[in-house]
């Protein structure tokens, strides 16, 4: 949780949920994977774990605590929709938004399927607030314009898209229903470029839809020589925002904490789908003996960092990438193609391979539970 956000279109963000799985090219060079990877293994650090999927029962309630209005991104380090959350877990969520009501909250998904679903059912009495503004990532026209007719099935009160990283020129986009756009380019190392012809494009939509438009970036490997402005200026338009008084502090306490108290159990276990990344056998810690931690531990490093779609040439020689998007692996020490769709990078290295006791043509039916 941060209190003081230095995303542009925000005040502050709010994570009661931690960690993510990469799902679209959109997710390949993920801010939040690069910053909590690099405190794993930190006893005490907030992202000991990595980024590893868990709910975070302790972050749930506050929200409620702050005696601010803030405009707030929700889960600026996971996906609230991600599979591997419990459905009374997001729902919990929900409730804490809906009574949190003096805060604006932004909710931005990848997984557009479940949020429509959840909207249109569990979730329905959230969808109606207009201080819960919910979004989709779109990012190129295969994977993230679809999502954007999941959004406005789902109806809520407050449609957002949030296209960054803009992957590619997005042609004509339905509109309707949707009420706030955000464009950005990719940033940080390995930052695809963005046109500015592609930009352009949703921005003339915007304003034909009378959409608010907000560029938040061009992006870049040094984003901040970059900037911000578009023909010669910045847009930082926003939706209407309608907020609620806030109430006083000992009614904040005592909201918060019926919130914590009811908390389903088994809401915070994660969904069985969520618990391997793949297949029918696990090779756990207790099957591979005590002797391969230190190697176990470098494969879920590879694995957390590396489950998107990259050309050769950014891989390392002498490691097998298998897509995580179901498509051939590549091997990049024989340069061909490996007929196996398992999402994980396998050391080629025979010592590697018979430390874990795997063989290549096995993978493709195997996995591994950390």
């Amino acid at each position: 949780m941060s209190l003081a956000s230095k995303i542009e279109w925000t005040d502050a963000t709010w994570n009661p949920v931690r960690g993510c799985t990469k799902i679209s090219p959109g997710c390949a060079h993920c801010y939040a994977e690069t910053f909590a990877e690099r405190f794993r293994g930190v006893p005490g650090h907030p992202y000991e774990q990595g980024f590893d999927l868990r709910p975070v029962p302790d972050k749930l309630a506050d929200p409620i605590t702050w005696s601010k209005q803030r405009m707030v991104f929700v889960n600026s380090m996971s996906d609230l929709f991600h599979e591997g959350i419990h459905d009374d877990y997001i729902e919990s969520v929900a409730k804490v938004m809906a009574a949190a009501n003096w805060h604006i909250y932004q909710v931005l998904t990848k997984r557009s399927e479940r949020l429509r679903d959840m909207l249109q059912t569990k979730l329905r009495f959230a969808a109606e607030l207009p201080n819960i503004w919910w979004g989709v990532s779109v990012e190129n026209k295969r994977h993230g314009v679809p999502r954007i007719a999941n959004l406005r099935a789902a109806n809520p009160a407050v449609a957002f898209l949030s296209v960054e990283p803009l992957l590619e020129d997005l042609g004509e986009i339905d509109l309707a229903g949707i009420n706030w756009v955000i464009v950005g380019g990719e940033s940080g190392a390995g930052a695809r470029p963005m046109q500015k012809s592609w930009v352009v494009n949703v921005r003339r939509q915007c304003h034909e839809a009378s959409v608010p438009f907000f560029f938040k970036q061009w992006g870049g490997v040094r984003k901040s020589l970059n900037g911000r402005e578009l023909d010669g200026r910045t847009y930082d338009e926003f939706p209407p925002v309608h907020r609620n008084n806030i109430p006083d502090a000992s009614t904040r306490k005592e909201l918060a904490a019926r919130f914590r108290d009811a908390l389903p159990a088994q809401s915070l276990q994660l969904t069985r789908r969520s618990a391997c990344f793949g297949g029918r056998r696990a090779m756990t810690k207790s099957r591979v003996g005590p002797w391969a931690i230190d190697k176990l531990d470098r494969l879920r490093k590879y694995l957390s960092a590396y489950t998107t779609i990259m050309k050769d040439q950014r891989w390392c020689a002498g490691y097998y990438y298998i897509d995580a998007f179901a498509g051939p692996a590549i091997c990049t020490q024989r340069k061909k193609d490996v007929d196996l769709t398992w999402k994980c990078l396998y050391d080629s290295n025979s010592l590697f391979r018979s430390v874990f006791r795997l063989r290549v043509p096995r993978l493709g039916n195997s996995f591994l539970h950390l």
